[in-house]
């Protein structure tokens, strides 16, 4: 069988598994999150915070509850890793250096998880499970929690309330990440993921200093990552490693687990909405920029130009034997498309095109299905824009699933667009202007690169990164950390803004003149302004990195 023909069929098995789990899982979500009943443990958590289940918030109260619980997060793992020497299964590593301890935290809480430092010796026991893992669940579920009230806001009337979000943040992780965590890790296991608490053993480096090689909870931690959309990993060489991606079938496994939460939520919202019909078109703008996507990788990797890889028929640069071109190239778009940003081959070794790939996939917003909860409300406000494009075509008020598009709905959405394409590029540009994309490897359109897709991965929660670039300094770490903040929780407040604004709305029917926003021609419409309000926003960058270099 023919590296070509092997790919198409693993692509195809995971469009099969994913079309196979998207109603009864999406299903169970909505039970989920739609439910009233709450189970004897979520009951203590409430009272333990002191939260009453039954009481309702507006859009401003639960984005304070959702800003103060990850202000609150930030600042205990940042805490968590400066005493990291003076805790239990310190494993001896010295504290964390406050530059790479603020970056690390906002990474964590910002459900990005970039990693500028090497997990397996830097990090102890004790901060990689209190710490890191268990902000892999509850920042995903922060980003699931927003979706919900942004459904809700489209399904409620004449209303100010969005639900609970400490109600919210419970559920989804007791019920959702939680139990399919542990199915993913006893999966991985028995595939051959090493799943331990092993001591360190200390191996000599090629400076003649001294690090731990620990062995640590990898299983569990390898599906919190997929799950979570972690970009880190214990390993440095994350889902390379064979501790942690050890065959072909764990490969598949972990891109399923990458993608079967996003691509399941427009189920979630169909039903919410009282039209299924609506999230089967959510659902198919999704699985056509993702098929693209994965489709435009492939060939690029398979194809690449260049005197090595046309003699071999493929770009096998920095890709591992046990996962071949295509089931890398797979990978790498799964993990883009998502906020995910776990890697089993080196980005930076790619082919110009190809590179390119992995940085649109982040451009276009990383909702094609994009990252848990966040893809979803991200899809829904480019279908707002959409919407908004429609009616300035026909002279008509633009609505969506009963609701009218205002100035105020708009502007919201306008913002949420515009704010991480600002973070992208001016950080890129200061990184320039002071000099600090010296540390790139490479200099050039492939430097440029290198320096577009750490600012891209940071103000997108990514987490991955083209490996050529040193970003654990005292420049990168604060600059990198600061985007990943904005990029969050900025667009995080235009979201539940809207959300509110919907909500308070009364429906208005459909009629002749109403686009129907559930037929292919919407669906179409969709994907085209995705993209091209990404090219017009991108392609100068673009030209200037990795278009320049593939010519």
């Amino acid at each position: 069988m023919s590296m070509t023909t092997a790919g198409v069929l693993f692509v195809l098995s995971l469009v099969v598994a994913l079309v196979a789990v998207h109603r009864p899982f999406g299903d169970h979500l909505y039970r989920v999150v739609s439910g009233t009943r709450s189970s004897r443990v979520e009951r203590g958590i409430y009272r333990l915070v002191g939260v009453n289940p039954a009481a309702e918030q507006t859009w401003g109260v639960y984005a304070r509850s959702a800003l103060a619980f990850s202000a609150v997060s930030i600042l205990f793992l940042y805490l968590f890793q400066r005493v990291q020497d003076k805790l239990w299964l310190s494993l001896g590593f010295d504290p964390v250096v406050p530059h790479g301890a603020w970056n690390t935290a906002v990474s964590f809480v910002t459900n990005t998880n970039w990693q500028s430092y090497s997990g397996e010796s830097t990090m102890g026991h004790l901060v990689q499970m209190a710490g890191l893992a268990v902000q892999n669940f509850v920042s995903a579920a922060v980003g699931l929690a927003v979706a919900v009230a942004l459904i809700r806001g489209f399904a409620r009337s004449r209303t100010g309330e969005l639900g609970n979000f400490w109600v919210d943040l419970t559920r989804i992780t007791l019920r959702i990440l939680l139990p399919v965590a542990v199915l993913g890790a006893l999966a991985l296991m028995i595939g051959g993921a090493v799943q331990n608490l092993s001591g360190g053993t200390d191996v000599t480096t090629l400076t003649g200093g001294t690090q731990h090689i620990t062995g640590g909870p990898v299983a569990s931690q390898e599906v919190i990552k997929e799950l979570g959309t972690n970009g880190g990993g214990f390993y440095n060489t994350n889902s390379a490693h064979p501790f942690e991606n050890p065959t072909t079938w764990t490969n598949w496994l972990q891109i399923f687990l990458i993608l079967v939460i996003p691509f399941s939520l427009p189920r979630v919202f169909g039903r919410m909405v009282g039209q299924n019909r609506q999230g089967y078109a959510i659902a198919a703008v999704m699985a056509i920029l993702a098929l693209a996507s994965i489709t435009l990788t492939n060939v690029f990797e398979l194809t690449g130009n260049g005197t090595v890889p046309q003699a071999v028929g493929a770009a096998l640069e920095g890709k591992d034997v046990r996962f071949d071109v295509s089931n890398s190239a797979t990978f790498a778009a799964a993990t883009t498309l998502t906020s995910t940003g776990a890697v089993n081959s080196f980005h930076d070794s790619y082919t110009a095109l190809g590179g390119m790939m992995t940085l649109g996939n982040m451009m276009l917003g990383e909702v094609a299905p994009g990252g848990v909860g966040s893809g979803l409300y991200g899809l829904l406000i480019l279908a707002v824009i959409t919407v908004f494009v429609a009616g300035l075509m026909v002279g008509r008020t633009p609505e969506y699933v009963g609701k009218k598009i205002g100035s105020r709905e708009i502007k919201l959405a306008s913002l949420y667009f515009l704010i991480t394409p600002a973070l992208v590029l001016a950080g890129t540009a200061a990184a320039f202007a002071t000099g600090n994309n010296a540390t790139a490897l490479n200099v050039g359109p492939h430097g440029l690169s290198e320096v577009l897709y750490a600012f891209t991965s940071a103000a997108n929660n990514n987490g991955s990164a083209f490996g050529g670039i040193t970003v654990n300094t005292t420049w990168w770490d604060p600059a990198l950390g600061l985007c990943m903040l904005l990029g969050r929780f900025l667009p995080l407040i235009f979201v539940l803004a809207l959300a509110g604004s919907l909500a308070r709305q009364q429906p208005t029917p459909a009629s002749e003149g109403t686009l129907p926003t559930h037929r292919p021609l919407f669906v179409g419409m969709v994907v085209g302004v995705t993209v091209i309000l990404v090219a017009l926003t991108f392609l100068p960058a673009l030209a200037l990195g990795p278009l320049a270099e593939g010519l």
